[in-house]
């Protein structure tokens, strides 16, 4: 690609020299200069053109740069010099400007890239000793200095961590974490040093995981993209004919050379891939990863959002507000039990749960642990059968709760209700509160502005605190007490209502999220599984961004469609000037490079900040 990138530079600065070294030939009388200083260039411009053909044949791709070929040979064939080597220029030139406009485009992703860790300060014991990143290992207590990047994954041992997040979060200020929190690779060390206890190896960490989405989405050739191609194809026919006619009807070769001047169809070639990556890479600096220029397109059409409950549409951090015991059981012995077998658990309720437990003792560690995702858990504890979930999900296990009286009541109230059984028997039930994100309401509103027809909660927790978050927000509809394959059920339900978005963070999601035609993850502290399966990945915790990425992404198509339709439309109407003679190979050509210029530059708009969207910044100062 480097080898390339040098060759078209070369190029370039041939043309270049050549033309003008024609012209000055021309000025002090040296008629024979142009024929070799305007030939030799276009020559290996045609030569370049006709290898790129050949490699795109041989992939069973029909290259549109024939038509480019066809101009430099008939502008040569016909002593049209300086027709030829201005076409010449124009190839070198779009080429470099197509290198440009990609590497400018691709700058935020690039950014990311850059900022990979290589090593990284182990201490062993008062002795700090420099080792690979990839000698990293879980448990490794390390240090970070000033200015230094995150290496992996962890919690900070000995603080506080001031830390610049903004490569991942887009968020400019800096974010104190102390001692125990969880901190993830690829953010700047904006403070003093610290130490922290690594929690993952830099191959599963955080940032790795962003390179490896990047990675994926500069590779990742967008429908769209193909669309252009297949468009492109037609225009070359289109073309051909044109200039077929044109000698015809005439019986002048040089109007079917003028036709072939104007028809390059760089608009289409250009334009729809860099609008596309400019997208990507404008989300990558607001802290949303879009994995690729498919994903990004599917997005800009999405008019159906799908919501998983605890931790997308609420804060997700529920805590355990009250412990009901039943019979047999004191409270302290059950929230021991429950917060054990929890502990092996990444729910978000199960860490409410483990949270609560550790604060009243230490815990013991579970045996034969099982987990039936966002239903409940079940394992020996002290030697004793525990079981920990929905009511659903101890129902299944053969154990009776109670529908009526005045724990089922106080059950059924709370946003979230953990019932624990122990050796088959009910013994009591774990009640946790959680509320809406305080963006919720902004963003479902931005969303229906934005033109989304429906908006539907999908959840795996009860029906009563699913109904009532879901009135607040004022959702379309509410799904409860859902399993993962009911998800899927319900997200392929709603496909035949329009372009789905699912939106969650657990592991339970992840099904719902692959199966919608864009998933989006809250990737900033959802699982792996999650953010793996979508096709968005929000690295900074806040929903509103979901909407930002909407508004890019359409921006993004919007834009490549105006530079596709503008720019063939000009191409035609040059064609049709050529073809009736308003229009010389020379003019043509100058033509055709302006339009071509102007094209990509109206693709490179998308990395600007204004985003014409039915959004009312006002009432949304955080997406202005």
């Amino acid at each position: 690609m480097l080898l390339r990138k040098y060759l078209r530079t070369i190029i370039l600065g041939l043309v270049t020299a050549g033309l003008i070294a024609g012209f000055i030939g021309q000025v002090f009388g040296f008629q024979n200069v142009p024929r070799v200083t305007w030939i030799v260039p276009a020559v290996i411009v045609a030569l370049s053109v006709l290898l790129d053909f050949v490699n795109g044949i041989r992939r069973g791709a029909l290259g549109v740069d024939l038509i480019a070929l066809l101009a430099i040979v008939a502008s040569i064939a016909l002593n049209h010099l300086l027709a030829g080597i201005i076409i010449a220029a124009m190839v070198a030139g779009g080429n470099s400007l197509e290198e440009y406009a990609n590497a400018k485009a691709r700058r935020e992703l690039a950014a990311l890239v850059s900022r990979t860790p290589v090593s990284s300060h182990r201490l062993d014991g008062p002795v700090i000793i420099d080792v690979p990143i990839g000698a990293v290992a879980i448990g490794d207590l390390l240090l970070v200095k000033p200015g230094e990047i995150v290496p992996v994954d962890g919690t900070v041992e000995q603080g506080p961590a001031v830390l610049d997040e903004s490569a991942l979060t887009g968020e400019v200020l800096p974010v104190t974490r102390h001692d125990g929190k969880a901190i993830r690779s690829g953010v700047l060390n904006h403070d003093g040093p610290f130490t922290m206890r690594s929690t993952e190896t830099a191959e599963h960490s955080t940032y790795a995981a962003i390179i490896r989405l990047v990675q994926t989405a500069e590779r990742e050739r967008p429908p769209m993209a193909r669309l252009a191609d297949r468009w492109a194809l037609g225009f070359l026919g289109v073309t051909l004919v044109s200039c077929f006619f044109a000698w015809v009807w005439t019986n002048d070769p040089v109007r079917a050379l003028a036709v072939l001047v104007v028809a390059t169809p760089c608009p289409l070639i250009l334009a729809t891939p860099v609008a596309l990556i400019c997208g990507i890479s404008r989300a990558a600096k607001r802290g949303v990863i879009i994995k690729g220029g498919g994903a990004l397109e599917r997005l800009s059409r999405a008019n159906v959002a799908l919501f998983d409950k605890t931790g997308t549409l609420t804060t997700g951090s529920p805590q355990v507000t009250n412990l009901l015991t039943l019979e047999g059981f004191s409270a302290d012995m059950t929230l021991h039990l429950a917060a054990s077998l929890e502990q092996l658990s990444q729910h978000t309720v199960a860490l409410a749960i483990t949270r609560a437990g550790s604060a009243r003792g230490p815990l013991s560690v579970p045996t034969k642990f099982s987990e039936t995702h966002g239903s409940g858990v079940m394992g020996t504890v002290d030697g004793l059968r525990v079981i920990v979930g929905s009511e659903a999900f101890l129902t299944a296990a053969g154990i009776t709760v109670p529908v009526y009286g005045a724990v089922a009541r106080q059950a059924r109230l709370a946003a979230a209700a953990c019932w624990v059984a122990v050796d088959g028997q009910l013994v009591g039930v774990l009640l946790l509160t959680d509320t809406e994100r305080p963006d919720a309401a902004n963003a479902i509103l931005a969303l229906r502005r934005a033109g989304f027809k429906r908006l539907v909660m999908i959840t795996g927790d009860r029906r009563e605190p699913a109904q009532k978050i879901g009135e607040r927000l004022r959702l379309d509809a509410v799904y409860p007490e859902l399993s993962p394959s009911d998800k899927i059920a319900l997200t392929q339900a709603e496909r035949r209502r329009g372009i789905t978005m699912m939106i969650g963070d657990g592991i339970n999601d992840a099904p719902a999220l692959a199966t919608a035609d864009i998933g989006v993850a809250m990737g900033a502290r959802g699982t792996a599984a999650a953010a793996e399966a979508a096709d968005v990945v929000l690295m900074i915790d806040r929903l509103d961004r979901v909407v930002e990425a909407v508004v890019i992404a359409r921006r993004a198509r919007q834009i490549a469609i105006q530079s596709i339709v503008a720019g063939m439309g000009l191409s035609f109407a040059a064609m049709a000037c050529a073809g009736l003679g308003y229009l010389p190979p020379v003019a043509g050509a100058l033509l055709q490079e302006v339009i071509d210029v102007a094209v990509i530059v109206n693709a490179l708009r998308v990395l600007g900040n204004s985003y014409a969207h039915p959004i009312n910044a006002d009432s949304h100062p955080h997406l202005a």
